[in-house]
């Protein structure tokens, strides 16, 4: 498994030193606490061109990392190798909509006389099982048997554990994916055992459950009391509790007063419209050679 996060542009940090270098809009900034080992970085976009930037970096690191997982399946590199791109989720839904929304952005060229290119691309958003009544499963085994793909990249939303998570992270995968399995909503796998040839999995995540917002508080709640030494004690208790079952503890409090009950951010169109660029240009300049990342 791979991730990309956006602060990868800070172990990149000589390529835009401080205000004005090669990425433009961008700030860097670091700084050590006095009397401390504990070294601070703040990047900060400044404008929509910074914002651009960062994007453009993020979908190159994304190119890179599709292309050696790849190469890692020993897929054929021929002009016509064939992508089918799956857009899991409801567009509906904002936060489940990431996948449909990358399919959008997506130059799929399947079936188009527009001259020879580096790859075939397709794309499907099969919906979700209330809208079709038909696993995703089932639809792409009847694609992939009608298209004959070389290999499937699938887009969907995750669920995350830390809301620190939400929109920062891509994770990338070789080993399929299994959609809903982070709301407790599961269906059918995507793997290249189900399906027959090799699956690339590309996740967000844009909800978190509302038992990891409480086991967040709690563990800021931990180190605070245990800075102090009034409550020093009660919040050396709390750290030494162990995380897994910390929180499946809290799990147990919360869902049958709450149900499962999931968290988006505010912003959550605003950052799935960003990422959903961010991803389909990734895939572009990983198998079309005219998309260049200047």
């Amino acid at each position: 498994m791979f991730e990309i996060r956006t602060d990868l542009a800070v172990e990149e940090k000589e390529s835009f030193p401080g205000r004005g270098g090669e990425v433009k809009g961008v700030s860097l900034r670091e700084w050590r606490k006095a009397c401390s080992k504990i070294k601070l970085t703040e990047v900060a976009i400044l404008d929509e061109q910074g914002a651009r930037a960062m994007g453009k970096e993020l979908s190159v690191q994304l190119k890179t990392m599709l292309k050696e997982l790849k190469k890692k399946h020993k897929v054929p590199d021929r002009k016509d190798f064939h992508v089918l791109v799956v857009g899991l989720g409801n567009p509906s839904v904002t936060p489940d909509s990431l996948g449909p929304k990358v399919l959008g952005n997506l130059r799929v060229n399947r079936n188009m006389d527009e001259g020879q290119e580096d790859a075939v691309l397709s794309g499907i958003v099969p919906g979700v099982m209330a809208q079709t009544g038909m696993e995703t499963a089932e639809i792409l085994k009847g694609i992939i048997h009608e298209t004959e793909p070389d290999m499937v990249i699938a887009i969907d939303a995750l669920a995350a554990r830390s809301i620190r998570r939400l929109g920062t992270t891509i994770q990338l995968t070789n080993t399929g994916i299994h959609p809903g399995s982070g709301v407790g909503n599961h269906r059918h796998s995507l793997t290249e055992e189900s399906l027959g040839l090799p699956v690339l999995a590309i996740g967000v995540p844009t909800v978190v459950g509302a038992a990891a917002i409480v086991h967040d508080t709690i563990a800021a709640l931990g180190k605070t009391l245990a800075s102090h030494i009034e409550t020093q004690e009660m919040g050396d208790f709390l750290d030494q509790l162990d995380p897994d079952e910390q929180y499946q503890l809290i799990c147990e409090l919360l869902e049958p007063e709450f149900g499962a009950l999931y968290v988006t951010p505010p912003d959550i169109d605003q950052t799935v419209k960003r990422l959903s660029y961010t991803i389909s240009e990734g895939i572009h300049m990983a198998f079309f050679s005219h998309f260049s990342a200047s």
